[in-house]
């Protein structure tokens, strides 16, 4: 598990546009947010980034670089980003089980129609020099922030120059 106000693990990932986002390269005003997801078989996770499709403009004016991150093959993750309603969303794929632990997410094995193995929910906001200021990690598809309280959150920590928590 990473803490707060450490570095992130370095994320370099194919995006559904045939180019390579790196983590390393970021240089967010404020913040850059990951949201791991579960994948394309998740009705929950197709919820979550069509209502972060509707937030993204808040997120931008917050200063915030956003990806959407899961292990979907690029096949798989290509159809996710004609099928659900998320043009404007970087989407990742191929995130490499070993890697997706570097960052505490909860790796499940598949059943019925799931891939054989893919990562559980995580949301990451990390500072501009790639520290971890806020995570939010789930073992199940359900109870994950919500898009209007995580924006709460940012605009206070902006204005009050709240520092990250959960360091010690």
């Amino acid at each position: 598990m990473i803490k707060p106000r450490e570095k992130a693990p370095d994320l370099n990932i194919q995006l559904v546009n045939d180019t390579t986002w790196k983590l390393s390269e970021q240089s967010p005003k404020n913040f850059t947010m990951i949201l791991f997801f579960r994948g394309k078989h998740c009705p929950v996770c197709r919820k979550q980034l069509e209502d972060l499709q509707s937030s993204l403009d808040k997120f931008t004016e917050r200063g915030v670089n956003v990806i959407a991150v899961s292990s979907d093959t690029e096949e798989v993750a290509k159809e996710t980003f004609k099928q659900w309603a998320i043009k404007d969303i970087p989407l990742g794929y191929g995130l490499p089980i070993e890697e997706a632990r570097k960052w505490g997410l909860f790796i499940s094995k598949g059943i019925k129609q799931e891939p054989e193995y893919f990562t559980e929910p995580g949301l990451f906001l990390l500072a501009a020099d790639a520290t971890v200021y806020w995570e939010s990690i789930q073992s199940m598809p359900f109870g994950r922030p919500e898009f209007p309280a995580v924006l709460g959150g940012i605009d206070y920590i902006l204005k009050a120059d709240y520092p990250a928590r959960g360091e010690a």
